[in-house]
C-alpha cells in the first residue's frame, strides 16, 4: 500500500511571477489592481496615444520647417525655369535643383550653370504671404519673390571676351568648346571685352534669345557681381521626363 505524499501548494512566485505581497503593494501605491480587466487597460493606453501626438505635433512641424528652412538657407534650394534661354540644356517649366555650398568652399568656373538674384526688389506680401511663399519658392512650386536667373558662366574676372560673327565665343583668344549650345548659332558679334573685377559674364544657351552679359539692364543682365550669385544649378528634378544631371 502506497503511501500518500503531502500536496504540495504553488509557491506565488511560480503563478505571477512576484514574490508574495508584491502585487498588494503595486496597488496601494497606485498601480493598476489585480481585479482591473486587462482589456480595461489596453483601451486607456490608446486613448492615451492621440493626446500624446496632439501633443508632439506642434513640436514636430517646428522641426520640420527649421529643417525646411536650413536645407534652404544654407544647402540646396529649388528652382523654377520660366523661359527658353537655356534651351536645350533647361526648359522651360523645368524645375532644377542649385547647390548653395558649391562657391562657399570653391571656385565658380567657366562654363558652370549658376543661379544669380536680379536687383529687382522683393513683393511686399505681409508676414504671413511672405512665409507662405518662401516656402512653396524653396521646393521649386512658385517663381521666386525677388528676379532670379539662370546662365551659363563664360568669362570669369579679367577674362577676355569676344563673339565672332560665326557664334564662336573665344575666351582670352582660344576658341571655347560649347556642345550644349541650341542650334543654329546666334551669328550677332560681341566684343571684344574685359571682364571687370568681382564680374562674371554670363549667356545662354539659347542665345537668340537670351538677355545675358551682352546686353544692359532691362534688356540683360550685364556683369553679374560675383556676391549676387546663389549656387550652381547640377540637377533637373521635373518633369520626371527630364530628370538628369546638368552639364
Amino acid at each position: 500500500m502506497r503511501s500518500s505524499s503531502p500536496r504540495t501548494e504553488p509557491r506565488a512566485s511560480d503563478v505571477t511571477g512576484h514574490a508574495p505581497g508584491e502585487a498588494e503593494h503595486g496597488a496601494e501605491s497606485g498601480g493598476v489592481s489585480s481585479g482591473e480587466p486587462a482589456s480595461t487597460e489596453r483601451r486607456d493606453r490608446h486613448q492615451a496615444r492621440p493626446r500624446s501626438f496632439a501633443r508632439e505635433l506642434p513640436r514636430l512641424l517646428a522641426i520640420a520647417l527649421i529643417a525646411a528652412f536650413l536645407l534652404k538657407t544654407l544647402v540646396v534650394q529649388a528652382f523654377y525655369v520660366p523661359s527658353p534661354s537655356m534651351v536645350p540644356t533647361l526648359m522651360p517649366n523645368d524645375r532644377i535643383l542649385v547647390n548653395r555650398l558649391t562657391y562657399r568652399f570653391g571656385d565658380i568656373h567657366r562654363q558652370d550653370v549658376v543661379v544669380f538674384t536680379g536687383p529687382s526688389e522683393k513683393a511686399d506680401r505681409g508676414v504671413v504671404g511672405g512665409f507662405l511663399h518662401w516656402l512653396v519658392e524653396g521646393i521649386g512650386l512658385a517663381r521666386p519673390a525677388s528676379e532670379d536667373f539662370v546662365k551659363r558662366v563664360i568669362g570669369l574676372p579679367g577674362d577676355t571676351v569676344e563673339i565672332d560673327a560665326n557664334g564662336t565665343v573665344f575666351v582670352n583668344g582660344s576658341a571655347l568648346h560649347e556642345p550644349y549650345l541650341n542650334r543654329p548659332p546666334d551669328t550677332r558679334a560681341f566684343g571684344p571685352i574685359t571682364v571687370p573685377a568681382g564680374m562674371l559674364f554670363v549667356l545662354g544657351d539659347n542665345r537668340a534669345q537670351s538677355g545675358d552679359s551682352r546686353f544692359p539692364p532691362p534688356s540683360g543682365v550685364g556683369y553679374v557681381p560675383t556676391d549676387r550669385v546663389v549656387g550652381k544649378a547640377f540637377v533637373k528634378v521635373w518633369p520626371p521626363s527630364r530628370v538628369g544631371w546638368i552639364r
